[in-house]
């Protein structure tokens, strides 16, 4: 008697099949980067020497499409941003040690669009670590993620550093949800259903790590029942983040009601092997003053943030990154550096 296996015992083989795949892909990528930067590396060296002049590389272009016809990658302007590549990353060895970890469509992103070394290696870093798309790359720079990471870090509770060091890395001060298309005058419902409608490109925007647990999580306590608004787990700080959220601006006794839904989840809902939960209140508007006086005396590991509903300006946010250069180095930025 012959048995006949339904599509769900396919399943190991397919990822058996996927996993290879990867493999392959990686190996491919690790082997095209390390080309492109032998070639930088030596157009860099035969044009910096003069043995070669500028008008070589456009030689160089035009002699290896007739010699490898169909290559693609090896275009005039393709050779110079090789150039580039290597010229940027040569003299910093941690860094050049993670660029075979990204597509070179992600390199070429990052070279044309960030000015600054540092900040070069910050989209390096993210891109890896929270597995961007090229895509969602650009609009991470679009969204000024890097200066707005060195010029308003999140505001969050002495309780939440001390009880999760590492949290500072895995929030931030203002999130992006551009992409829900809110009319100014939203209401709460509007952005609670729209995150959720969107849900895989808010998870995108909270990071790698965030899990989806839950929509207005049901908590009971004594004889009434509350609702959390979004309940996520973080992977890397092994604990649950309550996210409540409001239209309006922050408020101190915002925190009161999140410090509750926190100790309704530590006693009722975390795990033995997990950390304490984290609250994060996301709001409209906050003034920073406010938003201090009231974290100073919270006892819940909590956090403040805003939301807003468009990108940034990047350009107002780059002058402002310049002043801080000139003010904590004495030393004005002046243009990109290599």
């Amino acid at each position: 008697m012959s048995l006949v296996p339904s599509e769900d015992d396919f399943v190991a083989i397919n990822r058996l099949i996927e996993a290879a795949r990867q493999r392959a892909y990686a190996a491919v990528n690790t082997t095209l980067i390390e080309l492109y930067w032998q070639v930088g590396e030596t157009l860099s060296r035969k044009l910096s020497s003069a043995e070669w002049g500028e008008g070589t590389i456009v030689k160089l272009a035009e002699h290896i499409a007739r010699t490898y016809p169909g290559l693609r990658g090896f275009t005039r302007p393709n050779l110079y941003r090789m150039r580039q590549f290597y010229e940027a990353y040569r003299d910093d060895e941690i860094v050049s040690a993670l660029l075979r970890q990204l597509p070179w469509t992600h390199h070429v992103i990052i070279m044309s669009q960030a000015q600054r070394q540092d900040e070069r290696e910050f989209y390096i870093r993210q891109a890896i670590t929270q597995k961007w798309s090229s895509r969602e790359l650009e609009r991470q720079l679009k969204a000024a993620l890097f200066e707005r990471t060195l010029l308003h870090p999140p505001k969050v509770s002495a309780a939440l550093r001390q009880m999760h060091p590492d949290a500072l890395a895995a929030f931030k001060d203002a999130y992006m949800v551009e992409f829900l298309g809110l009319a100014d005058a939203h209401q709460e419902v509007d952005l609670h259903r729209g995150l959720l409608d969107a849900l895989r490109k808010f998870l995108t925007e909270l990071g790698g790590d965030f899990c989806f647990v839950g929509s207005e999580y049901p908590l009971q306590v004594g004889g009434r029942d509350f609702a959390l608004d979004l309940l996520f787990f973080h992977r890397g700080l092994n604990a649950l983040v309550a996210i409540e959220l409001k239209i309006g601006r922050f408020e101190p006794e915002h925190l009161g009601k999140l410090s509750f839904y926190l100790e309704a989840l530590d006693r009722n809902v975390k795990k033995p092997h997990e950390n304490p939960a984290i609250g994060l209140l996301l709001c409209a508007t906050a003034d920073d003053e406010v938003v201090e006086y009231a974290l100073s005396r919270s006892l819940s590991p909590a956090l403040v943030a805003q939301y807003q509903t468009q990108l940034p300006d990047k350009n107002l946010l780059r002058a402002k990154l310049q002043e801080f250069y000139k003010l904590t180095t004495g030393i004005a930025d002046d243009g990109p550096q290599a």
